[in-house]
């Protein structure tokens, strides 16, 4: 993966920038800090601005994407392997590893070619972009263990007992041709253009071994300094995070411990979904229903009953009617730990808008009419499924008020492995002990 002696040195994004200083200027002092790994407030969904030069680390403990400060844009891509033996999907592995650790680094996938009918090399189109904070964040779907009762690749016994198939949720409308896959990508950066070519790099290296199954992109709602995005029904998305500066909180919450395989220790389970929000009518609705929906004060973000973000939330205060301040089925009561037996999951909340759907209303006057397909591409990861989103979603998927304007169209859960160490390649460790 690294560069021979004897090899030629090739152009990268960075050193593009380097040469071309006296016309390219910072896009920007970062929220909080410019390169940190975390805020000040210790919270993953607080949007950070930097220079298109500024990197992240690929090579480490845990894969990078995950409690790295939020990117302003995303691109997730979900595949379904092809590949007929194990060795195919070990060397799809070895060549998306080396291509990542490139293209986060500010450099083409693969060296460029000198050969002017070459066209198994980097498009280029990022060239003078930069590596824009790029990180790349590589999930295993089910299907890589055994699909359609198949073991296709000898790695049935590996499946994880946490890598589970996702219930079906209350008012679940998925779409198979935005569910599901055996494998994950999700490249985040500060510049959309950036985010894409990472995903269509690691596409093309994938030819004849695996094929796109479902993509959406994302961007993040704010790069007010400090403050929590907020997603397109305008109020804060994230507050309840468990902070990513509190190690404890890290490992009881995110990070796979000791219950798993020694290659997926450390590393996490995401649950991607494509909530469609029916913003034509949440716009229609009164900021006090809004709010008694959601449980906060729109402007504020702060919890009904309370002042500022960051408040508790008062679960047990009652007004002078006796009526709780949260509604029973308010959206941060249903999610809170504290009617969740203790659990949380960490979330990196994107919107999306992908333009308009002709449909049939489910409002009255149950006309035809066009709606925006725009909403929320909901990523949260948890140390396990089953004591994380699965849990706090059954009740909500029954109770939440705010299901009347969303539905969830797509999605997946796929094990993110531990970090990938310098000279090791994606998920190897699985390999090695299969």
């Amino acid at each position: 993966m690294n560069r021979s002696d004897g090899e030629k040195p090739t152009p990268t994004r960075r050193g593009f920038l380097a040469a071309t200083a006296g016309f390219l200027t910072a896009a920007g002092a970062s929220i909080g800090a410019t390169t940190e790994p975390t805020t000040s407030t210790g919270q993953v969904n607080t949007p950070t601005r930097s220079d298109p030069g500024a990197t992240e680390p690929f090579w480490g403990e845990h894969q990078a994407g995950i409690i790295t400060p939020i990117q302003s844009h995303t691109y997730f891509a979900a595949f379904n392997l092809t590949a007929t033996d194990r060795n195919q999907v070990i060397d799809l592995f070895k060549k998306w590893t080396a291509a990542a650790a490139r293209m986060t680094a500010g450099q083409t996938a693969e060296p460029l070619a000198d050969d002017p009918d070459a066209t198994d090399v980097d498009s280029a189109e990022t060239m003078e972009l930069g590596a824009s904070r790029l990180t790349i964040t590589f999930g295993l779907g089910a299907g890589l263990f055994i699909k359609d009762g198949q073991d296709r690749y000898g790695l049935a016994k590996q499946r994880l007992e946490a890598l589970v198939d996702l219930p079906r949720f209350n008012g679940d409308q998925l779409i198979e041709g935005l569910t599901g896959g055996d494998l994950s990508i999700e490249a985040c950066a500060n510049d959309p253009q950036v985010a894409f070519h990472a995903v269509r790099q690691l596409a093309r290296l994938s030819y004849g071994i695996a094929e796109l199954h479902w993509a959406q992109t994302g961007f993040a709602a704010t790069f007010a300094p400090g403050q929590t995005p907020r997603n397109l029904m305008g109020f804060k998305d994230g507050t309840n995070n468990p902070s990513v500066d509190d190690p404890e909180a890290m490992n009881q919450f995110v990070w796979a411990g000791n219950e798993s395989p020694a290659w997926m220790r450390g590393g996490s389970y995401l649950v991607v979904r494509r909530i469609r929000m029916a913003l034509e009518h949440w716009d229609r609705m009164k900021l006090s229903f809004q709010e008694q929906t959601v449980g906060r004060h729109k402007y504020s973000g702060a919890p009904l009953g309370g002042s500022k973000e960051f408040d508790p939330l008062k679960l047990d205060t009652v007004d002078a009617d006796g009526n709780s301040i949260i509604p029973d089925n308010a959206h941060v009561r249903l999610a809170a730990a504290a009617t969740n037996d203790g659990a949380r999951i960490l979330r990196r909340p994107y919107s999306y808008n992908t333009g308009a759907n002709f449909i049939a209303e489910r409002w009255p006057p149950w006309k035809q009419a066009m709606e925006y397909d725009a909403g929320l591409l909901f990523v949260s990861y948890q140390r396990d499924p089953r004591t994380g989103f699965i849990k706090i979603f059954d009740q909500m998927s029954k109770l939440d008020q705010m299901n009347q304007f969303v539905t969830h169209t797509g999605g997946g859960l796929f094990a993110c492995p531990r970090g990938i160490a310098s000279g090791e390649y994606l998920a190897e460790r699985l390999f090695e002990t299969a």
